[in-house]
């Protein structure tokens, strides 16, 4: 079997775009993957088809060595580069699963769970008021989610003044209130706030009971956050930014995370994460996967989750995605109403396909990405204003 094409297909869902890739074979097997990276889908779309000569005619169930030639016949071009990486090796794990009869997961040895628990982000697209939290976080919680994420801190960039620091506390106050303690709730900071203002700020949170402080400072250094972790009352969660196995590396010699963030895709693909997940492990911490794309990313996630030991909590926001997406792939999982789980895909390769019909009825939109620093952010509605 040889690979003799690359496609891609661009999705506007809306708030974002998604970028779908197909490894095409000389039989009748092919692998899709997803390349989704927020407001760069046109520049990593090119990147794939650039790359593309340095694997075409190579045997796809070879998936280490294509994913070294990608990687390393250059030199590395960073966040993009790995992302074109990530796109092929899980697109060829898919050829090899399929093609065996087996999901990636058993190819990996066999799974450790038949689900995961899952939390709920990209939920609150809504007012910033606690009244408004409340109102869509029962929508949530009777959908069956047990974990929810939000970023309650509005316009906020380095500090947070008075008035939006009281408003951020009452918001997570009349969540923690009206759900009780069961209920987990998890913070994103986005990276937006100065490390003093970051510990001040979770000092004042964490008698909420709050799970994770997500991204607490710039993401510049990695020793920052971890003397953030060190002294913050909030454990402290990072990695979605990070693009090498290395930095994790350098995160597990600060010892204070204790919860790893790979964005599996923007990583290099699965043999980088499990590469990841196996650093926190030594260093006695867990890793949740960063997911912020579609579908086929979200399985991708959901295979790691099954062949990870210390696998704790998965991102999930495709059910609050637009209605028509759940239709783009031939499989969606459910959440379990009573404990809040996803379940392992079963079918071969990633257990899933792509709908042609409805990727093409979605075409790429360059207004759609995501701005946290413009107003109105949290409603992902995904328009930029137009520029002369």
């Amino acid at each position: 079997m040889k690979i003799i094409d690359i496609e891609t297909y661009a999705v506007s869902a809306g708030w974002k775009n998604w970028l779908f890739v197909k490894v095409i074979t000389d039989s009748d097997t092919y692998g899709i993957a997803e390349a989704t990276i927020n407001g760069f889908t046109s520049t990593t779309e090119t990147a794939v088809h650039e790359l593309a000569h340095f694997v075409i005619g190579k045997d796809p169930m070879q998936v280490n060595s294509i994913a070294s030639i990608i990687i390393n016949t250059i030199a590395d071009a960073g966040h993009i580069h790995r992302l074109v990486m990530g796109a092929i090796e899980v697109a060829c794990w898919d050829i090899l699963g399929k093609t065996l009869g087996v999901p990636i997961w058993q190819l990996l040895g066999g799974k450790h769970r038949d689900s995961i628990l899952a939390y709920a982000n990209g939920w609150y697209r809504t007012e910033r008021t606690p009244e408004h939290f409340l109102r869509i976080a029962e929508t949530v919680v009777k959908r069956g989610f047990k974990a929810l994420k939000l970023d309650p801190f509005g316009m906020a960039k380095g500090f947070i003044d008075h008035p939006d620091t009281e408003l951020a506390f009452e918001i997570l106050h009349r969540l923690r209130e009206h759900f009780g303690p069961d209920l987990k709730i998890l913070i994103d900071v986005h990276s937006r706030l100065s490390p003093s203002e970051s510990l001040r700020i979770a000092s004042r949170l964490a008698p909420l009971n709050i799970f994770w402080w997500e991204e607490p400072t710039t993401g510049e250094r990695e020793e920052l956050t971890n003397e953030i972790a060190s002294i913050c009352p909030i454990l402290v969660a990072t990695g979605e930014q990070f693009d090498k196995v290395g930095q994790f590396e350098t995160l597990a010699r600060g010892k204070y995370v204790s919860i790893y963030q790979p964005e599996p895709m923007s990583l290099g693909g699965i043999t980088n994460t499990i590469a990841v997940a196996n650093i926190a492990h030594a260093n006695g911490a867990w890793i949740a996967p960063h997911q912020s794309g579609g579908p086929v990313a979200t399985a991708v996630c959901l295979q790691l989750a099954a062949v990870i030991p210390n696998f704790l909590i998965q991102e999930h926001f495709d059910p609050f995605n637009e209605p028509w997406t759940r239709d783009l792939v031939t499989w969606t999982p459910s959440i379990d109403m009573e404990t809040g789980h996803l379940p392992i895909p079963t079918a071969p390769g990633l257990g899933l396909d792509l709908n042609m019909d409805v990727v093409r009825a979605h075409p790429y939109d360059p207004n759609a990405y995501f701005d946290t620093s413009r107003k109105g952010w949290e409603k992902r509605l995904g328009v930029r204003e137009a520029t002369a």
